[in-house]
């Protein structure tokens, strides 16, 4: 028996971007942010919970896709996100009949704006599109901006599995747009705070810190203190994937899922009745009490985390 080995490198670059009222005529961020030779398409996929929360976002998305000069608009399409969305096989179905019907190839650009597991949907869709479509994602939740939306996983749920059929695959850009992070019922703009403090825990002390000390701004949802929460929490967990030596989560090694490994199971066993995010408020809890327990952290430690 012979062979060779052959060493395959493959460089790509995760662009993660901050940004106020993208849809703006003023705002030239996405224009300047995607690259066109002079005809490439576009479409837009939109979650309808933040279609309902900002009524006028349709219209201004496709004023938006009709002035990018070098583009071809395909116009938006609304569907329903949330955990639904990824139980629903229709929603994928839907999403991959309107990219070939619209005419949308490796040259082209899906844009998805929504909350986190819309996010998995659509990204999923233009993964397997034609082997892989530029993928750019505005994701609209405190959860989604700070921890999810920046990754480089998509997906469903099948067999009773959170996350069961999915793909790694790098979104050409990401859009944290705060227009969207303050748009968010007051309960979604509190509970994603979590992973930014999981992050922080893993991470970074002098952020876990600073999440302390600005705690009393977090609780009243002080605007410019959750902005800064998501902004440090989404470039620590896209550097944690960039340059943490394990992007597609081959080994066992996975510091970003503290708290997860219960929050995933505590979803799939109340039939995702139990929100991510409060799912893994308990996880990091949990977590942290093993880690007293074992006697990998003080007791002291462990208090202020809980």
């Amino acid at each position: 028996m012979h062979g060779k080995d052959f060493d395959i490198r493959i460089s790509t670059t995760h662009r993660i971007r901050f940004t106020r009222d993208a849809f703006s005529v003023q705002n030239r961020m996405l224009i300047d942010l995607l690259e066109t030779n002079g005809h490439a398409k576009v479409i837009v996929f939109i979650d309808s919970g933040v279609a309902d929360a900002f009524p006028v976002l349709e219209a201004r998305v496709n004023d938006y896709l009709e002035r990018m000069p070098g583009f071809v608009s395909r116009g938006t399409v609304v569907q329903t996100g949330g955990e639904f969305c990824k139980r629903d096989a229709d929603t994928l179905q839907t999403a991959w009949d309107t990219i070939e019907q619209a005419g949308i190839d490796r040259h082209s650009y899906v844009i998805c704006i929504g909350g986190g597991a819309y996010l998995d949907v659509i990204g999923l869709a233009a993964a397997t599109a034609h082997r892989g479509i530029r993928f750019v994602r505005f994701p609209t939740t405190t959860l989604a901006q700070d921890d999810s939306g920046v990754g480089v996983k998509n997906g469903i749920n099948a067999y009773g599995k959170k996350n069961f059929l999915g793909t790694f695959a790098v979104p050409y850009a990401v859009v944290n747009d705060f227009v969207f992070l303050h748009g968010q019922p007051e309960i979604d703009r509190r509970a994603g705070i979590v992973e930014a403090v999981k992050v922080a825990l893993v991470k970074d002390a002098a952020f876990f810190h600073w999440i302390e000390d600005h705690c009393d701004k977090l609780t009243q949802l002080h605007p410019h203190t959750l902005e800064e929460t998501v902004e440090r929490s989404a470039l620590l967990h896209a550097s944690h994937i960039a340059y943490g030596g394990d992007p597609f989560e081959t080994g066992s090694s996975r510091p970003l899922d503290f708290g997860h490994w219960a929050a995933h199971k505590m979803e799939q066993l109340t039939d995702f009745e139990l929100s991510h995010a409060d799912a893994v408020g308990v996880g990091v809890a949990l977590d942290t009490i093993y880690s007293w327990k074992t006697g990998r952290l003080d007791e002291t430690s462990a208090m202020r985390i809980l």
